[in-house]
């Protein structure tokens, strides 16, 4: 039986061990198959307190991941493929063998959605990014631009005005999905300039593998052009990696999990923290933050256990 399994490796997952390891509670890391989260695939991290010059995301994920094995956290390169809670423990489908625990902290993030192009993946973090107020900074003074008609798309737009030279906003349809406040906010600001009825096609990169420019196509006409842009900024939305818990834990209509408090959700022994729950923020600091709260319930969870904490 263990103490306390941790679902994920990012920022809240990392967090979470750090607390749990050195509450001495041997916590086991299922890592999964993308190590580190959405951090581990961003070049430079500014915005992290304690790094004025800021960090590499991978270094700065290497580090959580040594602080949290230093204090005894274990880890695992396996993923949850099942779950089953009881009542005074919780099941775990671990790679094809069922694994018992008195906790889980689940902090699996959510998956940004890309455009499925070619080079996608060579890209993110060279001028393709989901994330405007991660990134936005890099990009001052030159052309950018958004992918997406929702809200998030428009809030990314808008919060690129303040370093981007022109700020595209690429649209499929001729008229925002955003709430009517946003959409104005948006068609009234002149550094945007917003293209209807047309799809991206294609990232090209430059010599150093830079993004350069990307191709556009009129879903009307289907004519193509180029345009011109120092990065992309997908904002089409993100998937919470909550698949292994659907219908066995509380989920809002878009499969995020639902915390009753802090970091509790409703079935006892199940922590949440991070990008799993978090529409709003998806920051590496808060996610941080959410994943300490989860460590500390569980720690008081546990507690309760006759001989659980050594």
């Amino acid at each position: 039986m263990e103490k306390v399994i941790i679902v994920g490796s990012g920022c809240a997952g990392l967090t979470a061990a750090i607390y749990a390891a050195r509450a001495n509670l041997s916590p086991l890391v299922l890592e999964g198959s993308h190590p580190g989260g959405q951090l581990a695939t961003t070049t430079l991290v500014e915005n992290f307190p304690g790094f004025p010059e800021g960090i590499d995301g991978p270094q700065l994920v290497m580090n959580m991941h040594m602080q949290a094995e230093r204090f005894g956290a274990r880890f695992s390169y396996s993923e949850v493929t099942d779950f089953e809670p009881k009542d005074d423990h919780l099941r775990l489908l671990i790679d094809d063998e069922w694994k018992e625990t008195r906790s889980v902290i689940i902090a699996s993030g959510a998956s940004a959605r890309w455009l499925s192009l070619e080079n996608e993946e060579k890209l993110i973090g060279h001028g393709l990014t989901s994330c405007a107020t991660c990134d936005g900074a890099f990009y001052r003074n030159v052309p950018v631009c958004v992918v997406g008609g929702g809200d998030s798309a428009a809030e990314e737009a808008l919060f690129l005005t303040r370093f981007a030279s022109k700020v595209y906003l690429i649209h499929r349809r001729d008229k925002l999905r955003a709430s009517k406040i946003m959409a104005d906010r948006v068609l009234a600001c002149e550094s945007i300039e917003p293209i209807w009825n047309t799809v991206l096609t294609q990232y090209i990169p430059d010599e150093k593998g830079e993004m350069n420019a990307v191709k556009l196509r009129d879903v009307n006409t289907h004519e193509e052009r180029l345009l011109p842009v120092a990065c992309v900024f997908v904002a089409i939305g993100h998937d919470p990696n909550t698949k292994a818990f659907h219908g066995k834990l509380e989920t809002d209509p878009d499969g995020y999990l639902i915390r009753k408090h802090l970091a509790e959700s409703k079935h006892p022994g199940v922590f949440i923290a991070g990008d799993v729950a978090d529409r709003v923020y998806k920051q590496a600091i808060t996610a941080a933050g959410s994943g300490c709260a989860a460590a500390i319930e569980a720690e008081k969870y546990l507690s309760g256990f006759p001989h659980s904490v050594d």
